[in-house]
């Protein structure tokens, strides 16, 4: 038998799908036939305009597609071993975990969600004088505040309950709605009667935070520090809430409130501003080698997680080549057959796995195990002497280290030992630390330094987290994904429309701004050491900010032809390339869903909603940066609305049903919907003109596309008869009214 110290802590497993690889290559050769048609047709000067419009558009389309094949092609998955890890680290010598949990608006993330996320991590499967749980509230809220005090009472309480049951579901919410089990255990008395004694206190907790909502906290006593702040103007506020100062491993971890210095005129960096400060408070504080990192809805579901990722971070390859575990965003809340198509299981599935079995699988944004030292900058090739290749971070003098992070001479401390592997509190009581905590998170700490371009969450861009995960890959570190059986974190998942939209849009601009900058995943191949697969897989995903264009384009198409009675799909023997190509993929698509368990409606939605987020939400985030490049206007950091779903029912009414408000980002997909009636009525009214000489007029393939297209709206057909929210709005419809009949004249005038 092997030693049990000599074997690995987690195993990595590459897969074959060889139905899927055929069914992609299939795909891809009919795209390159379609392209060979359309040069065949050129080199014969027998073109019109919408052939050429059309070839510009899929030779787009085809290199997306060879993007999608080469990110895809070779997916793994890892296994994680806890007990060989606990055979070789005894649980006195497991590392510490610094936790981050970040929120940024006290009525979009309701400080109910936060403090359930909260509660999970303190009742983590992990000794608790190894863990320290750091909230940033970059609201500034006295509510959010007030919340996190109530419910450490409760922790006491819940902990040692979770504990002594051995409950797995360590989320208060979900554990005690209606629909969840008590984890098997038995119906004891005793059981029975803390059950309900925790299940009171609870919904005690919840109501006193509930008439917290609607009645102001008195600023007082320790609020007082809250009477003259403003969300964006507000100095700092850094309140230990708990502190495990005998460092008993049965006690409650450190709880520690962070709400960094705002001030108007300092550009704040939203979440990677937020992130890069609770970096620094956390260690002049803790200093743990390994940081956990959750959005305030994304809550523990399986306890023994730190332990999964740590197997991977701790093994002996892993330790020197891999910088994150990265666990899969996955929502306890979503909607039946995802009419929003905002889950996005098919793609965490095949691309995601697709991208573990090449440098690594991107960071997320949350649900991430960090390396500290990776976080400051350290490369994997730190020990050449070399200072350019980690930019002095681990062999730089002290003065230099000051001009990377910042001035504060405890932080800097903290870092080196960080950077050297050493475990370093700077004091046994965090209580000590309050004033360099607050000296490393004024407005003025950064300026001058690394932060935010070498060293920390990177800014210049609204999606920090695929930056920031860019540049590690770039660095030459590899990423894993963690994935155990029982899922590691669940969260709450967008519930209308609007919030899918605004979401998507801020992805969007997020992702056109890498591509535009010198962060561009092109240039860490050239440059950097950015593997070439990895590099296409970065390009996958930032030049979803480019299809808006050519999709509007192609959708234009059919309508254009069927008002002109021309044609852009080729005819006779060429027409069964496109066809095919649309069985094939379709086929294929619907294949993959069936094999992970989706429904085919559930397919369906998401290929509706493809094209309806593309179009607009995706139009607009493009939009949104070409103004920006262009300096007619900035964009801002919109937060994602959380909603207080406590149970898998789905209260709300508007679950899955299409709002509409007087937002222009509905204006293109009216629009495109009005364009496609427009010329299906032309059709059936016989209103086309004949023919031109030696041409083609529109056929059956025109009129397929549109009616696709007008399925694919179907939200929007719905919409143009509703009222109120369900409704499209008047002036919404007015102006996509006038930009169709533009549509029509130019295409009569051509």
């Amino acid at each position: 038998m092997a030693n049990q110290n000599t074997l690995p802590l987690y195993d990595k497993y590459w897969v074959k799908h060889t139905l899927s690889r055929v069914m992609d290559s299939l795909t891809l050769l009919l795209l390159l036939l379609l392209l060979g048609y359309r040069i065949n047709i050129f080199s014969h000067s027998n073109y019109t305009f919408p052939c050429l419009v059309a070839f510009i558009c899929e030779s787009w389309f085809t290199f997306s597609w060879i993007l999608v094949i080469s990110t895809k092609w070779s997916p793994a998955y890892t296994k994680t071993y806890i007990h060989r890890l606990l055979l070789r680290v005894p649980e006195g010598e497991l590392p510490a975990v610094d936790l981050f949990v970040t929120t940024a608006d006290p009525v979009l993330e309701p400080p109910i969600i936060t403090i359930n996320t909260v509660l999970s991590l303190l009742a983590l499967d992990y000794p608790h004088n190894k863990l320290a749980c750091y909230v940033s509230d970059d609201g500034c809220s006295p509510l959010t505040f007030y919340a996190l005090i109530e419910a450490f009472q409760f922790a006491k309480l819940w902990v040692p309950f979770c504990k002594k049951y051995n409950i797995q579901l360590r989320v208060p919410f979900r554990y005690f709605s209606n629909n969840t089990s008590t984890d098997n255990n038995e119906d004891t008395p005793e059981f029975m009667q803390d059950w309900l004694k925790m299940k009171n206190e609870y919904e005690r907790l919840t109501r006193k935070i509930l008439n917290a909502t609607k009645n102001s906290i008195p600023l007082v006593g320790e609020f007082a520090i809250f009477s003259d702040t403003q969300p964006r103007n507000h100095p700092t506020i850094i309140k230990v809430i708990w502190e495990n100062k005998e460092g008993l491993s049965d006690e409650l971890p450190h709880l520690i409130y962070v709400s960094r210095e705002k001030k108007q005129e300092h550009p704040h960096q939203y979440k990677a501003g937020a992130m890069n400060v609770l970096t620094r408070v956390s260690g002049v504080m803790t200093n743990a080698p390994f940081i956990l990192n959750l959005d305030c809805d994304m809550h523990v579901n399986n306890p023994k997680i730190v332990l999964h990722a740590l197997c991977i971070l701790l093994d002996s390859k892993g330790e020197k080549e891999v910088a994150f575990a990265q666990c899969i965003q996955q929502f306890y809340d979503g909607l039946k057959d995802d009419p929003l198509g905002n889950q996005l299981v098919a793609a965490f599935r095949y691309l995601g796995g697709g991208l573990a079995g090449l440098q690594g699988i991107f960071y997320l944004g949350t649900n991430c195990m960090h390396r500290r030292k990776v976080i400051y900058g350290l490369s994997p090739y730190h020990g050449i002497q070399n200072g350019k290749k980690d930019h002095g971070v681990s062999n730089g003098k002290f003065s230099e280290k000051k001009t990377i992070f910042g001035t504060s001479k405890g932080f800097v401390e903290s870092a080196t030992h960080a950077l050297e592997g050493k475990t370093f509190t700077p004091n046994n009581n965090i209580c000590k630390s309050l004033e360099a905590a607050s000296e490393v998170s004024s407005c003025e700490y950064e300026y001058g330094t690394a932060w935010g371009k070498q060293v920390g969450w990177m800014y210049g861009s609204t999606s920090e987290d695929l930056l920031t995960g860019l540049k590690i890959h770039t660095k030459g570190w590899r990423s894993e994904v963690c994935s155990p059986e029982l899922s590691p974190f669940m969260g709450c998942s967008p519930q209308d429309i609007l919030v899918v939209i605004g979401q998507q849009k801020r992805w969007i601009s997020g992702l056109l701004d890498i591509l535009l900058s010198k962060h561009c995943p092109i240039f860490g191949t050239l440059f950097g050491k950015l593997q070439f697969r990895q590099c296409l897989g970065y390009l996958w995903i930032t030049t979803w900010s480019l299809r808006p264009v050519p999709e509007i384009c192609y959708a234009a198409l059919p309508a254009y032809c069927i008002i002109n009675n021309s044609s852009f799909l080729p005819k006779e023997l060429g027409q069964w390339i496109p066809a095919t190509l649309l069985v094939i993929y379709n086929v294929s698509t619907l294949l993959e869903n069936l094999k992970i368990g989706l429904s085919i409606r559930t397919w369906c939605n998401n290929q509706r909603m493809a094209r309806i987020t593309t179009m607009n939400s995706w139009f607009f985030g493009f939009l949104a940066i070409l103004l920006k490049r262009l300096r007619i206007s900035n964009i801002g950091f919109e937060i994602t609305r959380k909603d207080e779903t406590f149970s898998n029912e789905g209260a709300n009414e508007n679950d899955g049903r299409f709002i509409f408000n007087k937002s222009p980002v509905f204006i293109p997909g009216t629009t495109i919907l009005l364009i496609q009636l427009t010329a299906l009525v032309t059709m059936w009214l016989g209103w086309q003109p004949p023919v031109r000489n030696n041409g083609h007029g529109s056929g059956v393939g025109e009129v397929f596309c549109s009616t696709y297209l007008v399925v694919c709206y179907w939200p929007f057909l719905k919409g143009l008869f509703e009222k109120g929210k369900y409704g499209i709005p008047l002036s919404t419809i007015c102006k996509s009214m006038a930009l169709a009949f533009l549509f029509v004249y130019l295409c009569k005038a051509n």
